[in-house]
Formats: structure tokens, C-alpha cells, sequence
């Protein structure tokens, strides 16, 4: 627990471009303490990922964990390297160790475009973007990882394991945010339940939960979407959805699909929370191709850091990290909208070092 406004943030920058990211993020903080006050951020920099596996043979240390375990809050960079897997040919994922381990049971993917950022629809009603997809991470089809039945080079069998209280938290979670955000907005307030439960008996199972958590909600409304047309409707009228519950591996997949509406995963930050832990983190990966060239974008990073003061502030019922949370979410926006940079995804020549600085001095500049 805090003391005197003071949390431990455990840090754990990773591999590839997640340490590049994660150096802006830390500067970008440091000018918001400065800048808004009534809190102060102390770090704990932790060892991991798919370079700490090929130079030691562990992928995440034990005092890593434990340090996760006592950390108010946990900041993430990006782990994994497609070069380095394990003996069973998958590659080195830390961040699904610490989501288990911890219940990290909500992984919260906001997909809202900005302004000033190039969109991958030609739609006007791209700009008005604004859903969240929370994606359950305990089980599902990633239960099984680890677990796989292979038999020799015959066949191999994944498990896909959904459970009621699996279920129940993370529906509940969904309206109980979908209510928070309708209290924002009236336009919102939609909790779309998305799977393929007219295959899978396992998804009519949790379908069936989702239809019963909706009638402690009646203030918002509920409906449901199988995953295939949810793929076509997401490109089709993005527009329409609020909050987006789905099972593990479906929101994976549309995570990386809504991200793409956005302007691509440099724009998309997540959350990964429990009922004890939380953990921030770009939605992105470790990026080899551009790791060290300076090109790295840092707006999922900086967005995904500003999520984190949200929950650290709603938590603690401290007001000082909420307006560092609008703060600092102010600042990226502002700096879009003014097109004050162009990252190298969008044709542009501004990275890491100058997108950070843009951010950096719009923190200093806000008028609050």
C-alpha cells in the first residue's frame, strides 16, 4: 500500500523497442510529478524476457514476481523476441506468466481514435471511435498453453477452459465500466458479449452467464455478436460498440484489429487487471525490425501510463493521480490534433526522442 501519496511501481522494459518506449514513459511521468504534484511514482526496476531466457535460461526471475506481487502498480514494456522460443517451439511470453499469476482477469484494450491521427477507414464516423474491448486472460483457449497434449508428429490437443466465476468477473467488470463511461457520456452505455457459442458448448455456457449478469444491469444494454461478424462489424461500423467482453484468444485477435482502425499498434494502449494487481502496457510487441533505430512510436506506451494513474487514483481515492491521468492523456491528444509530429508509421520522421519531447513540453505548457 502507498504511503505519503508515494507508490511502488515495478518497472520491466523487456526486449526490443519495449525499452525504448519504456525510457520515454518514465521521462514523460517525471515531468507530469513536477507538473500537477500530490503524488510521487518510485521504481523498481525488474529483469525479463526472451534475451534474459537466452543468456540465463529463465524468462522471468522469481524476485521479479515476488516484486510484482508487493508493487502498487506495474508498468510493462514488451517481452518476447520471434528468434528465441521455447523447446516446444512457442516463443517467451512473461506478461501470460504475470497475468495468471497475479488474475490479471480483464485485459482492458481501449480503441478510440484521435484527432490529427490518420485512420484506416475513409468513413467520417471513424472519428467518433470510441469502444473498449476486455478481454478475459485466465483461461479460454490460453488455458491450455503450457498443457498441450502432443503426440509425437501425429496430432496435438489445446484445451479451451471457461469456468462461472471466469465468467461472472469479467461480464461484471464490463457493465460496471460500460456504466462508469455512460455516466460521461449518455451515448454510451452497450456491453456486446462477443464469442462463437453456437459451436462451442463451452461458449453457450459462459453465453448463458453473460445473459444472467446483464439482469443486474438494467441500466445498460446488453447484446451479443459472434466472432466472425464481430471481425466484418468492427470494420463495417466500429462506431456503434461501447464495451466489447470476449474470450481470451477472439480478443487477442481483435485488440490487434481495433488498433488498426486507430492508427496502428503505437496508438493503442491496455491494462491488464485484477481485483488485487493491475499491469500497463502497450499493445504492441518488441518490434526487432526497428528496436534501437530511434523509430519506436511511444503513444501507446505514454496513453498506457496514463491508464495506470486513472486506476491508481480511483483505487486510492486520490484526486492528484486522476488529473495526472487527464493530464497527461490531454497532452498526447493535443499534440495529434495539432499534428505537431508525424510518427514513421504514418509517413512521418519523428520518433521515440521527438514525440516524447512534443508530449513532454505540452505537460508543461497544459492550463489546468
Amino acid at each position: 500500500m502507498p504511503t505519503d501519496n508515494k507508490f511502488n511501481i515495478v518497472v520491466l522494459p523487456g526486449d526490443g523497442i519495449g525499452v525504448e518506449v519504456m525510457q520515454a514513459c518514465l521521462a514523460a511521468l517525471e515531468a507530469l510529478q513536477q507538473r500537477v504534484g500530490g503524488f510521487r511514482l518510485a521504481y523498481d526496476h525488474r529483469p525479463g524476457g526472451a534475451q534474459l531466457y537466452a543468456d540465463t535460461g529463465v524468462a522471468f526471475p522469481e524476485p521479479s514476481m515476488t516484486a510484482c506481487e508487493q508493487a502498487d502498480a506495474i508498468l510493462f514494456g514488451a517481452m518476447g523476441l520471434p528468434h528465441i522460443r521455447y523447446p516446444d517451439g512457442t516463443e517467451i511470453a512473461p506478461q501470460l506468466d504475470i497475468r495468471t499469476h497475479l488474475e490479471l482477469y480483464a485485459g482492458v484494450r481501449p480503441i478510440r481514435a484521435l484527432a490529427g491521427v490518420p485512420l484506416a477507414l475513409a468513413d467520417p464516423r471513424a472519428r467518433e471511435i470510441d469502444l473498449v474491448i476486455i478481454r478475459e486472460q485466465t483461461e479460454g483457449w490460453f488455458y491450455s498453453r503450457g498443457k498441450a497434449d502432443v503426440r509425437g508428429d501425429v496430432e496435438a490437443f489445446d484445451t479451451c477452459r471457461i469456468t462461472r466465476k471466469g465468467s461472472e468477473r469479467v461480464f461484471d467488470f464490463s457493465f460496471r465500466l460500460a456504466q462508469r463511461r455512460k455516466a460521461r457520456n449518455p451515448a454510451k452505455g452497450k456491453v456486446t458479449c462477443v464469442d462463437k457459442a453456437n459451436v462451442f458448448a463451452s461458449m453457450a455456457f459462459s453465453n448463458r452467464i453473460f445473459r444472467e449478469r446483464a439482469e443486474r444491469f438494467p441500466d445498460i444494454a446488453a447484446d451479443h455478436c459472434y466472432i466472425d461478424a464481430m471481425a466484418l462489424n468492427l470494420l463495417r461500423k466500429p462506431w456503434e460498440y461501447d464495451v466489447v467482453p470476449t474470450e481470451n484468444q477472439f480478443g487477442d485477435i481483435l485488440s490487434d484489429l481495433g488498433a488498426g482502425l486507430i492508427g496502428g499498434m503505437g496508438m493503442a494502449p491496455s491494462g491488464d487487471l485484477g481485483d488485487k494487481h493491475a499491469l500497463f502496457q502497450p499493445s504492441h510487441g518488441s518490434a526487432p525490425d526497428i528496436a534501437g533505430q530511434g523509430k519506436a512510436n511511444p503513444t501507446a506506451m505514454l496513453l498506457s501510463a496514463a491508464m495506470m494513474l486513472e486506476w491508481l487514483g480511483e483505487r486510492h481515492d486520490l484526486r492528484a493521480c486522476t488529473d495526472a491521468a487527464d493530464v497527461l492523456q490531454g497532452a498526447v491528444d493535443g499534440v495529434f490534433a495539432r499534428s505537431s509530429v508525424r510518427p514513421w508509421e504514418f509517413g512521418g520522421t519523428d520518433g521515440t526522442k521527438e514525440i516524447t519531447a512534443a508530449v513532454i513540453d505540452a505537460i508543461r505548457h497544459v492550463n489546468r
